[in-house]
């Protein structure tokens, strides 16, 4: 894209008159193919020192608001860029209006009467020719004659609509007399009942792009058979005796698709009313709004679309390299903590009762500045039920009786016998410690290859409850992108577990993360105010890719 912005200003194009736009239709939230198009034209805008839009294609009433407006604002900001003019194809209804009775005065465009299924019956297919509408040869006056009375409200919804008059024989169907206008009776999030008839996509787009002297109208890949109609109506409309005046050039990327997941705002709507998610941000789902509210920073989106880069191609980006571009991050940035999400209960019985040692603990090995921190040991432990087998087996190099591990910045233990409840699960772990090996000191006993595990832990005094939200993947299949999508949803993608944090969590607030140690990355996605001051994370990734037993 940058050759050919380079090879236009080579060839004489005012650099000065370079011009980009982000137009999205506020019908829904924005999701992660969009960060690409967003990446795009706010980049390129950077690059080249120019103006940037962001426009909203607000040209249906119907599922358009002001949630999805004040969502897509916000997202674009959380990216970490800044438009220069908020604008609105509904600020051009009136110049658009203008321009189709032009067409009609030109003999471009007419008022079809025809329902809806005979207009698709007579465009036919690429491979043959399409059949002229009985209406398509009225006369100039009766058209201007009746796309007025459709303006003022006098037909009812889908009784006619606006065509231009092109080529019904081409083999690109979009150009067999498209349609520019229909008939919605629907109060309009800006312009309230002003207007009865509204501008189809194709003819406001690339109008809007002329009005706004747009230079480079960057779009996905599925326009490109839409390139003709685009040049098409700007022609109609360009003045080529005012050389002040730019004739915007469409260029096409492919579109960004992730596996295990879906961008169809039609499905996620879908998924809402059918109570398997609860909203637009939901986390997960892939709306920026969603990956935020997961714990994906925009450093992570953004180094994401950097890496696969801008192509023509279509293909499907495996969701482990998202999730590659997440952990790498965070790895940097998060302030690590002791987290036991399924606890059983350890007990040392060699070590004193009543006694709290502090041991130190680094924030974040990736970035000394953090600095360190302090963390209670005491007789009474919780460690990770996974943690612990009764009897060793083949490639377990964690606890079991009999053998020895390490405790993070701790001692090394040794597990000696188990206490059963009376259905015969182990309700505690009894071991031994070593006192002279504690983490860090110089003299500790020689640990070269003593224990082959390091273990997390908490003290039972003093940890603390912490809900959590652990996020599976929400589709089954690797293309879920199918109109039975529904039938692959994953039934297991939450899970909701209370666990067990130390104490230095008490101080997590709302947006922070947080790598909790051999489990994952976190995200404090709210806190609750009251007498249990809870506090509820939100999973973002696994320390390790949990993806790959996902292919199919």
């Amino acid at each position: 894209m940058e050759k050919i912005i380079e090879e236009d200003i080579k060839n004489g194009f005012p650099i000065k008159k370079i011009r980009f736009r982000f137009p999205p239709e506020p019908n829904g939230y924005l999701h992660i193919g969009h960060v690409k198009a967003i990446c795009l034209n706010f980049e390129l805008s950077k690059k080249y020192k120019s103006p940037i839009n962001l426009r909203f294609d607000d040209t249906n009433p119907i599922g358009e608001s002001k949630k999805f407006i004040d969502s897509i604002k916000k997202d674009i900001l959380f990216l970490g860029f800044h438009w220069d003019n908020e604008n609105y194809a509904s600020d051009y209804f009136h110049k658009l209006y203008e321009w189709a009775i032009k067409l009609i005065t030109e003999n471009k465009a007419y008022v079809d009467d025809q329902p809806q299924n005979i207009i698709q019956f007579q465009r036919k297919n690429p491979f043959e020719i399409g059949i002229n509408s009985n209406y398509r040869n009225r006369s100039t006056d009766e058209n201007l004659f009746l796309f007025e009375k459709m303006k003022n409200g006098f037909f009812e919804e889908g009784s006619c609509v606006l065509r231009a008059k092109i080529n019904m024989s081409s083999s690109n169907m979009n150009m067999r007399d498209p349609i520019m206008y229909r008939i919605l009776k629907k109060k309009h999030h800006r312009t309230g009942y002003q207007w009865c008839i509204y501008p189809t996509y194709d003819w406001t787009h690339g109008l809007c792009d002329y009005i706004e002297q747009i230079s480079h109208s960057l779009c996905s890949l599925e326009f490109e058979n839409r390139r003709p109609l685009y040049n098409w109506y700007i022609n109609q409309i360009y003045n080529k005796n005012k050389e002040d005046k730019i004739k915007p050039k469409q260029i096409e990327f492919s579109r960004l698709n992730l596996s295990h997941t879906i961008t169809s705002k039609r499905k996620i709507q879908y998924l809402i009313e059918k109570k398997v998610i609860q909203s637009w941000d939901d986390p997960r789902i892939f709306t920026i709004s969603g990956l935020r509210r997961k714990g994906y920073t925009s450093v992570s989106l953004k180094n994401f679309i950097h890496q696969i880069g801008i192509t023509k191609r279509n293909n499907i980006i495996d969701i482990s390299f998202l999730e590659f571009c997440i952990r790498d991050h965070l790895n940097k940035i998060a302030p690590r903590a002791m987290v036991v999400l399924h606890p059983i209960k350890l007990i040392i019985d060699n070590y004193l009762n009543n006694i709290t040692e502090w041991v130190e603990a680094e924030n974040n090995p990736e970035d000394f500045n953090l600095g360190n921190r302090k963390i209670p040991f005491s007789k009474f432990l919780y460690i990770e039920k996974d943690d612990f087998l009764e009897k060793e087996e083949k490639n377990f190099f964690r606890l079991s009786i009999g053998k020895e591990v390490r405790l993070k910045n701790a001692y090394i233990i040794k597990a000696n016998s188990v206490i059963k409840n009376s259905e015969g699960k182990i309700k505690e772990i009894h071991c031994t410690y070593d006192p002279k090996s504690k983490s860090g000191k110089k003299n500790k006993t020689e640990e070269k290859g003593r224990v082959k595990s390091t273990l997390h832990w908490v003290s039972v005094k003093h940890s603390f409850p912490i809900e959590i939200n652990l996020y599976n993947s929400l589709f089954l299949k690797r293309n879920p992108n199918i109109d039975d999508f529904q039938t692959f949803i994953n039934p297991k993608s939450i899970d909701k577990i209370i666990a067990c944090a130390e104490p230095s969590l008490k101080k997590a607030k709302k947006g922070d993360h947080f790598q909790f140690q051999r489990i994952g990355y976190f995200y404090v996605d709210r806190k609750i105010t009251n007498d249990k001051n809870q506090i509820i994370f939100n999973k973002t990734v696994s320390i390790r890719n949990q993806w790959k037993k996902m292919k199919n």
